[in-house]
């Protein structure tokens, strides 16, 4: 079964599926593996990825799922057209805030963002949650072969955690920002039904 730091919250994301979700988007899908998983839960995804092999192996599994290759920041959604977001280890490839922004207009109100990223330490006062994370991969891989997927990476992150916290704080007010094990953190967001929104 595959495995790694990215697939290990899959779960998380699944627990974030409002039961009343209609139209969910994957931002960064890759091969498609998570929107795969969402679409059990969702009637309609949308997958969308700029690496274009990625892409071409998601289609090759000729589900229904519609997979776009394109850039979230500029493809021609229509605002408020999604009761699901997630993305997983994808906003770091952008600039974060207009990511965020971004998935945040796409999302009609009541609708759930669901993010697990990837950050860089601010300081040595990270350093336990560092040598958590490298314990926590020796154990959780010991029976696993760890997956590498076919998408391009970036590291290190651009934004520290600190970053993000505060990124999200002033973007997404009420969100649940935590730092996790593994080199990442989740946040996740419930867009208010009122049409306040800075």
């Amino acid at each position: 079964m595959r495995w790694n730091h990215n697939i290990q919250y899959h779960p998380w994301l699944l627990n974030s599926v409002p039961r009343t979700a209609r139209r969910a988007l994957d931002v960064g899908s890759g091969e498609g593996m998570l929107a795969r998983e969402l679409r059990a839960r969702v009637p309609e995804v949308i997958g969308i990825d700029l690496h274009g092999d990625s892409i071409s192996q998601a289609r090759e599994h000729g589900d229904d799922i519609e997979y776009v290759l394109g850039d979230v920041l500029t493809h021609p959604f229509a605002p408020e057209s999604f009761d699901l977001i997630t993305t997983v280890a994808t906003l770091h490839h952008m600039d974060s805030r207009a990511g965020i922004e971004r998935m945040r207009e796409l999302l009609r109100p009541g609708g759930t963002l669901a993010i697990v990223g990837c950050a860089s330490n601010s300081s040595s006062l990270e350093l336990p949650a560092e040598l958590a994370g490298v314990v926590a991969h020796r154990l959780r891989s010991r029976n696993r072969e760890v997956w590498e997927h076919p998408s391009p990476t970036v590291w290190p992150p651009a934004d520290t955690y600190r970053d993000i916290r505060r990124l999200t704080r002033d973007v997404l007010p009420g969100r649940r920002f935590r730092r996790r094990l593994l080199w990442r953190y989740t946040v996740a967001w419930t867009k208010p039904l009122s049409p306040v929104m800075r």
